[in-house]
C-alpha cells in the first residue's frame, strides 16, 4: 500500500472517530470548502448544510463500520467506493441503522493532505 492510499485510509478512520466523538470541526476539516454531498431524495448540498445537520445531531450516539472496497489514486485526485453501515441513536430515541455504498472523490490540498471533495451516499434503512 502506498503512502497516498494509507493517508486516505487514515482520513476515513479520523472521520469515523470524530463523528463518533461528536467532533464536527474535525469532520469539517476533512472536506474541501466546495464539497458536494449527494444523498437519495435531496438536492445536493455543501459544507454549510452538512455542518448545520451535524450540529443538529449533537448528543446522538454514532456507530458502525466503513470498509473501502476500491481505492484509486490519480495524481492529486482519488476516488473510492466504500461499504458503509451507520447506526445513529438520538438522545432518548431508538437506533436508526442504514447501510449501503458510497462513492467519493478526494482531492489533495495545497498542504498535501487529502480531503473529501464529492460524496454520493447511497445508504438505505437496514432490513432485519
Amino acid at each position: 500500500m502506498d503512502s497516498d492510499e494509507q493517508a486516505i485510509r487514515d482520513l476515513i478512520a479520523r472521520w469515523f472517530d470524530a463523528t463518533k466523538a461528536g467532533d464536527v470541526d474535525t469532520v469539517l476539516g476533512l472536506m474541501t470548502d466546495d464539497v458536494v454531498f449527494m444523498v437519495p431524495g435531496q438536492e445536493p448540498f455543501g459544507k454549510e448544510a452538512f455542518a448545520a445537520a451535524s450540529h443538529g445531531m449533537q448528543g446522538a450516539e454514532f456507530g458502525g463500520t466503513s470498509e473501502i472496497v476500491e481505492l484509486k489514486v490519480l495524481g492529486d485526485w482519488a476516488w473510492m467506493r466504500t461499504r458503509l453501515r451507520v447506526a445513529i441513536t438520538p438522545p432518548g430515541g431508538k437506533p436508526m441503522v442504514r447501510r449501503g455504498y458510497t462513492l467519493s472523490i478526494l482531492q489533495r490540498n495545497s498542504s498535501g493532505h487529502w480531503a473529501i471533495a464529492r460524496d454520493a451516499n447511497l445508504l438505505a434503512p437496514e432490513v432485519s
